[in-house]
């Protein structure tokens, strides 16, 4: 019943447009219907200012996508003269966090440029280069920054990568918040999170019946309600217009963070996977637990381009998650990648 209504609402806008995003829209219910959680999606088309918004106005745990806004104000930074994108920061021993990238493996002392910390922190998604940069520009400062020179609203307070560590597993006992940034990496190394919950409760020191949560799925959505590291997708998708249009750097400095999105690493198997192979897209993307998103901008031979905001919420496996994105991209080819009426 919601679906007819939401269409029939649909038929009450102007032709071209409604022919375009009922399409899109009727194919993300779809995705939606199939797969286990919560689908939002953002599309605006950057040629003829067409808004696709299915739940975008919702907000998102964004993980790793908020790396973008802060390699974009770092890159301000840079512009203003505050910072130089060859000045060298020293890697410490509290710099390291676990998650993506390959810093955590390196020996403390080694120094590394801002340049190669934004290059790691958006084509590898690593996690020690982005508090690395995110400790040089400070956390209050940053999201002055983001509201007062990116967007107006639609992001919520974006904390360091190990300050989400100690706000997630802090929803288990306020115990997690006493553990080091080592701790946190002895509890990656274990494969399972049943196993990860008993290494985290001997190091807490309490016992199974103190926690507050019943698992590390639990601890990880209460966090998620907490509105910290979430935004809205027409958030960022506007966000992403702005960088593409240069309004947020100069030339030089948004060809090289669009460069650095169009060489990442990790988004094969997203929404790139559904697009018409060499599709350019620059992107970034972002995984937590029961939480995946892919945003980023998609240049086609013809029209467009487009800016693209998606996230999957609910999904307990990775897999699922990027299957459901990959449909998207399916979606896109099918209903936008081709001439419009």
């Amino acid at each position: 019943m919601i679906k007819v209504i939401f269409l029939f609402v649909l038929l009450l806008q102007p032709g071209p447009q409604v022919a375009w995003i009922s399409l899109m829209q009727e194919q993300l219910m779809e995705i939606e219907e199939e797969m286990p959680g919560r689908l939002g999606v953002y599309v605006k088309n950057l040629q003829d200012g067409r808004v696709l918004n299915y739940n975008a106005g919702n907000y998102w745990y964004l993980s790793s996508v908020v790396k973008i806004p802060l390699a974009i104000a770092v890159l301000q930074r840079v512009e203003k003269g505050e910072i130089s994108l060859e000045q060298r920061l020293i890697l410490q021993p509290s710099d390291f966090v676990d998650g993506a990238g390959d810093l955590m493996r390196q020996q403390p002392g080694t120094t590394y440029t801002v340049k190669t910390l934004i290059s790691k922190m958006i084509r590898n998604s690593d996690s020690s280069a982005t508090d690395m940069l995110f400790a040089l520009l400070g956390e209050e400062e940053l999201n002055q920054q983001i509201h007062q020179q990116m967007v107006a609203g639609g992001f919520n307070r974006i904390t360091s990568l190990l300050q989400v560590r100690y706000e997630a597993f802090g929803q288990l006992h306020e115990n997690a918040r006493q553990l080091t940034n080592i701790d946190f990496l002895e509890l990656r190394r274990v494969p399972d999170l049943h196993g990860r919950l008993n290494l985290l409760i001997e190091k807490m020191g309490v016992s199974r019946s103190d926690l507050k949560a019943t698992s590390i799925f639990e601890a990880f959505e209460r966090y998620y309600e907490t509105g910290l590291n979430s935004g809205t997708l027409e958030a960022m998708g506007i966000l992403l217009e702005r960088l593409y249009l240069g309004q947020l750097l100069n030339p030089e400095n948004t060809r090289f963070l669009l460069g650095e999105m169009q060489n990442i690493t990790t988004g094969e198997r997203r929404i790139k996977a559904g697009l018409p192979q060499g599709t350019p897209f620059a992107q970034k993307t972002g995984t937590q637990i029961r939480s995946a998103c892919n945003v980023g901008i998609i240049i086609p031979s013809s029209g467009g381009p487009y800016i693209i905001a998606a996230c999957v919420q609910g999904n307990d496996l990775v897999a699922t998650s990027e299957q459901a994105l990959r449909k998207v991209g399916q979606a896109i080819s099918q209903v936008m990648l081709v001439e419009q009426p």
